[in-house]
């Protein structure tokens, strides 16, 4: 990948509260109130409550909402940090390769947890075939009373 270049963030009048904040992200970016409180997993009239300033999010929604909308959360609380990008004609290639790499990211951690958990499983199997007892097919198991 080509060097990342650096684009200004946006920022007006609305971003003095966190419903101006999460309104202009949401903007920026393009998705309706719908689109992002399914994303979120709250109805919609939650997430407008959000944005009018007449509630706020759990700190778990405002982690989701702030990866969902590309910012970070510090951003989304109080102003500072890492906003929404201002749109260039080079904003959408720009915003794939950042994607693309955050499903890259996620793809080797998700690797690197199945590694971790096969090699659990060949310890545990290793140990209870060292013991003479194999598996344990009559420990606990969900359900039963």
């Amino acid at each position: 990948m080509s060097a990342r270049r650096i684009f200004a963030r946006m920022t007006d009048a609305s971003d003095d509260t966190l419903g101006g904040r999460l309104s202009t992200a949401r903007d920026a970016i393009g998705l309706s109130l719908a689109d992002v409180a399914n994303r979120v997993g709250v109805r919609k009239e939650s997430l407008l409550s959000w944005e009018a300033d007449r509630a706020e999010p759990r700190p778990s929604k405002l982690v989701d909402l702030a990866g969902i909308l590309g910012v970070s959360p510090m951003w989304l609380m109080t102003g500072l940090g890492s906003g929404p990008i201002e749109e260039t004609s080079e904003m959408p290639l720009e915003a794939l390769r950042l994607q693309l790499q955050r499903l890259t990211d996620a793809y080797q951690e998700c690797g690197r947890l199945i590694a971790d958990m096969a090699r659990q499983i060949d310890r545990y199997e290793a140990k209870s075939a060292s013991d003479g007892n194999g598996p344990d097919l009559n420990g606990p198991v969900m359900g039963r009373a």
